[in-house]
């Protein structure tokens, strides 16, 4: 059995995984979780764990400029801590750090109408401060790699799931009000956090290192998401074709419809493993996210 360490208490991704292998597989691994708000963390040993899972970190809230002191604790929290985080580990003896990044590191949506697809040759190309703090955060950990310490980086596109916040609540609010809502084409990489919570257990029983691209198995388009948000949830809801225009015309004052309606995808091979992570469809996991 793996003994996992969660550095980061209360993440929706860290409590995720820990429900999803102790409810699926009780035989695999064991959790311990330590808060990192505060110094105390320094005083805990990480000697007996196998894997540590860090999920501590800010998240991207912000739209437009951000305030210098926002980004230094960016900076302090998402790259310095996780760098101390993975030395500490590696100098007790962990065998494995696994840490979330995000598809971030390669920047924002294309504009409505655009399209933008990731490939394995494409470089990273943070638009703002929390994107570099993530890329940072790869380059500081990854010199601590070697035979005796895996160093497993993922990322993920956006993860969505029951009890999720962020973008896929917005989109969610719009399904359960509207009854008209525009359809604009577009793609998206997107993961269920089921199908990420099994991803990682296939990187801790497996011990990878290296740098990972999870997501779901289909791409997603936003207008019909949100159709299927609604019918999951007993509503109908008609997509009105011929507005997209007028969201592209939106886009040019506010980041938020780039976000929303922009496409960013991952090419579906950087995303494939050598054991299926990707069990729950698209479809389904709407209905679970109701």
């Amino acid at each position: 059995m793996k003994k996992v360490l969660i550095t980061g208490a209360n993440s929706y991704i860290g409590t995720s995984v820990e429900k999803y292998i102790s409810e699926h597989y009780p035989e695999e691994c064991s959790f311990d979780t330590i808060d990192m708000r505060d110094g105390t963390w320094r005083e805990k040993s990480f000697s007996g764990y196998d894997t540590v899972f860090h999920v501590a970190g800010i998240a991207h809230s912000d739209s437009g400029k951000i305030s210098e002191e926002k980004a230094k604790l960016y900076y302090s929290v998402n790259t310095d801590l996780t760098v101390e985080t993975a030395e500490k580990a590696k100098a007790c003896g962990v065998k494995q750090f696994i840490f979330m990044s995000s598809a971030i590191v390669y920047g924002g949506s294309s504009k409505v109408g655009k399209s933008k697809r990731i490939t394995k040759d494409t470089p990273v190309s943070p638009a703002n401060a929390y994107g570099d703090s993530k890329v940072q955060a790869e380059k500081g950990i990854a010199p601590l790699a070697d035979d005796n310490f895996k160093v497993c980086v993922l990322r993920p596109p956006m993860i969505y799931g029951k009890g999720c916040k962020g973008n896929y609540l917005t989109l969610r609010k719009f399904a359960l009000k509207l009854k008209l809502f525009p359809y604009v084409k577009n793609e998206r990489s997107m993961l269920y956090v089921e199908n990420l919570c099994e991803f990682v257990r296939l990187m801790i029983v497996n011990e990878e290192g290296g740098l990972f691209f999870p997501q779901n198995s289909e791409y997603t388009n936003t207008s019909e998401m949100v159709k299927m948000i609604a019918a999951a949830n007993g509503r109908k809801l008609r997509l009105v074709h011929g507005f997209g225009w007028a969201v592209k015309f939106l886009g040019l004052f506010t980041g938020l419809v780039n976000k929303a309606f922009g496409s960013l995808t991952y090419d579906k091979e950087m995303s494939e493993y050598k054991e299926t992570y990707a069990k729950i469809s698209l479809r389904s996991s709407i209905e679970e996210s109701k």
